[in-house]
């Protein structure tokens, strides 16, 4: 038990700046206190002792602001940061390393008891400040979810998950959408740099216009060319046709 709970605290003064000591992080984390609290929840819920897991999980709800029900599965160095108003619901299970930030919820969205209705979150994701994932549903290794996305369809893992209803951008790498290295780097709150697909599409976009103003323009040179040597005014462009006014440069600064 001490040496999980060694395990808790070094990874919040891992992947939290503003924790300056371990007596610190013993005495003012309340997502510490939490998943204190739940392991004893759990651990009465799984010998049958459900009315007191369901109280010991109230009293967690009461005294940190985090609601997590006793009969979910929570691995080792889980970080709840800030986390207030956290819902985990009864079947969610949360992978070793996950990061879950204030004001998310891994819900359900089926009534039938005794089904997966609740996510599960593989190894190192990160769940960002308002976030619901709703389903019974994986979110693979590594996955990002941003901040205020509505996830209801399973997220593969390395990928990153934004908007409403949540679009999901590939990993580049097959492990991270934004890592290149092997070992995946810690991202607070998800923030990468490479989070909007709307904003990605654009730019896609936007560089498809710019290359063909281009192309047009050097066919309009050509011409020019031939009509010159062949002293023909007939097919002689415009000023406008020859240079190129579309700046996707300036038009991307807009997307910035």
């Amino acid at each position: 038990m001490f040496s999980r709970l060694r395990s808790d605290v070094q990874c919040i003064l891992d992947r939290d700046p503003a924790a300056r000591s371990l007596w610190e992080v013993l005495t003012c984390y309340p997502g510490l206190h939490a998943l204190v609290m739940h392991r004893w929840a759990h651990f009465c819920w799984q010998i049958g002792l459900k009315w007191l897991g369901r109280f010991i999980s109230h009293v967690a709800r009461w005294l940190t602001g985090i609601e997590i029900h006793p009969a979910a599965k929570i691995g080792e160095r889980v970080f709840f940061d800030h986390a207030m108003g956290v819902v985990v619901g009864e079947t969610a299970e949360i992978g070793d390393g996950c990061t879950i930030y204030q004001g998310v919820t891994l819900g359900g969205t089926s009534l039938y008891k005794g089904t997966k209705r609740h996510p599960t979150l593989g190894k190192n994701v990160v769940v960002s400040a308002g976030a619901k994932v709703l389903g019974g549903f994986e979110v693979g290794d590594n996955a990002k979810i941003g901040s205020n996305a509505v996830v209801i369809k399973p997220v593969p893992a390395g990928a990153t998950a934004v908007g409403i209803p949540a679009r999901i951008i590939p990993s580049k790498t097959g492990e991270s959408a934004d890592v290149s290295q092997v070992q995946p780097k810690f991202n607070a709150y998800g923030i990468t740099e490479d989070t909007d697909p709307l904003s990605q599409a654009l730019r896609g976009l936007i560089d498809n216009a710019s290359s063909q103003e281009h192309q047009i323009a050097m066919l309009w040179q050509a011409i020019e060319k031939l009509s010159s040597l062949q002293h023909s005014a007939d097919c002689v462009p415009s000023e406008a046709a020859l240079e190129e006014k579309f700046s996707a440069e300036r038009i991307n600064q807009l997307l910035d």
